[in-house]
Formats: structure tokens, C-alpha cells, sequence
């Protein structure tokens, strides 16, 4: 395979919010995102933007219509709050991420709580959430790792 970009994950992905840019905000705060690069439209509509957690990226985007060339691109509402995609964030501390999330807003739909896979596999802490456009989020701490000596 060839090298990616230097500051870019080889995968990434988008998620598209009614109201990107208090998304992007929200986000930042809430979650502890980093805003690198946001390109606004004509209209203030975000139509690109690069959200960065250690070594990650998302972009967050206004959601599409069907004149545009990508009209399947749409926020859960739009929808009926129907999510095609969980995101996945490796943290820290879950417990401290999810009072920060909830603090923020975020509706918490399972509390922190560990997930033990059996000693030859691992054990994580995780919660999952909903965000204000209605995307659905898990953030998880790793507690063992077999494949990793202490």
C-alpha cells in the first residue's frame, strides 16, 4: 500500500448534522475534538471539515439535498433518526468522558460498564451515547490486552 497523507488515518469517516456548524462546536466540547479545518459554503453551510482525537479524523458536513451530486448524504433526523454507523473512540478515562459528554448534553443510553471478552482476549470499559444530531457514539477505555505485557 502507499503512504497516506502525513495527517490522515488510512480510514476515516463523515457524519452529517441539520446544523453542522454548533455540531462542530458541540463536539469540541463534549467530546474533546479538535477542529483542523472547517470550509464553509456560500450560505455558511459547512461543506467540509476535519475533526481530529489523537490520531483520528472525522468530517463533519451539512447534509445534502437532492439536487446536489450526493443527496444521500443526510443527518439522522432527516431519516427518521435512523443511524447507518456507530463511531467508536478509544479514551483515556471513559468515566471522566462520559460526565464531560453528559455535562454536555450528550443523552447517555448505557452507562460505563466493563465488557470482559475471556482472558485470551480483552476487557474494556466503555458507555455509548447520542449526540445532538442524533448519531450514536461509544467511547471505550482498554483495561487488559493479552497481546500486551504490563
Amino acid at each position: 500500500m502507499k503512504p497516506t497523507p502525513s495527517n490522515f488515518p488510512r480510514i476515516s469517516s463523515s457524519v452529517y448534522y441539520e446544523d453542522a456548524n454548533a455540531a462542530i462546536d458541540w463536539l469540541c466540547r463534549a467530546f474533546g475534538f479538535e477542529l483542523r479545518l472547517k470550509v464553509e459554503g456560500d450560505d455558511g453551510r459547512v461543506e467540509h471539515s476535519e475533526l481530529v482525537f489523537g490520531d483520528g479524523v472525522i468530517m463533519v458536513g451539512s447534509p445534502r439535498d437532492k439536487s446536489d451530486k450526493f443527496p444521500y448524504m443526510k443527518a439522522p433526523k432527516q431519516v427518521g433518526g435512523a443511524n447507518t454507523q456507530n463511531m467508536m473512540v478509544y479514551v483515556d478515562d471513559v468515566d471522566a468522558h462520559c460526565k464531560r459528554a453528559r455535562e454536555a448534553g450528550a443523552k447517555i443510553v448505557e452507562e460505563p460498564k466493563e465488557h470482559d471478552y475471556g482472558e485470551e482476549y480483552w476487557s474494556d470499559r466503555s458507555y455509548g451515547c447520542e449526540d445532538i444530531g442524533g448519531h450514536h457514539w461509544w467511547f471505550t477505555q482498554r483495561l487488559r490486552n493479552p497481546n500486551e505485557k504490563a
